[in-house]
C-alpha cells in the first residue's frame, strides 16, 4: 500500500504562491493516478486536481483552473500541486491520494489518504 506525506503548506499573503508536495512509500507511484483535494472549516472536502500516470493528462476544478498546477516526478515518488494567485478562498488543508477508480472526481474514487497540509491565505 501507498503511503502519503504532504508538505509546504503555510501563511501567504494573497496573491502569492506556494508549491505543496506529496511524498509517497511503500509502491511506486508510477503506476497511478494521483489527485489533490483540499478542506475549509465547515465545508467537505473537495477536488482541486488530478493527474494521470504519464503525467500527460490533468484534471482542476474550475475554481482553481488557470491559477493551479499538478504535476509529477515518478523518479522522486512526488506529486506537486504549484499555487499561484492565491486568494483567501484557497484557504484549507490540501491532501493528496491515490485514484482508485479511474477518471473519478470523488471522494470515494481516491484512497491512501496522507494527513494534509494547512495552506492559510491572508487578505
Amino acid at each position: 500500500q501507498v503511503q502519503l506525506v504532504e508538505s509546504g503548506g503555510g501563511l501567504v499573503q494573497a496573491g502569492g504562491s506556494l508549491r505543496l508536495s506529496c511524498a509517497a512509500s511503500g509502491r511506486t507511484i508510477s503506476n497511478y493516478a494521483l489527485g489533490w483535494f483540499r478542506q475549509a472549516p465547515g465545508n467537505e472536502r473537495e477536488f482541486v486536481a488530478s493527474i494521470r500516470r504519464s503525467g500527460g493528462s490533468t484534471r482542476y476544478a474550475d475554481s482553481v483552473k488557470g491559477r493551479f498546477t499538478i504535476s509529477r516526478d515518478n523518479a522522486k515518488n512526488t506529486v506537486y500541486l504549484q499555487m499561484n494567485s492565491l486568494k483567501p478562498e484557497d484557504t484549507a488543508v490540501y491532501y493528496c491520494a491515490v485514484e482508485i477508480r479511474p477518471y473519478g472526481l470523488g471522494l470515494r474514487d481516491f484512497g491512501s489518504w496522507g494527513q494534509g497540509t494547512q495552506v492559510t491565505v491572508s487578505s
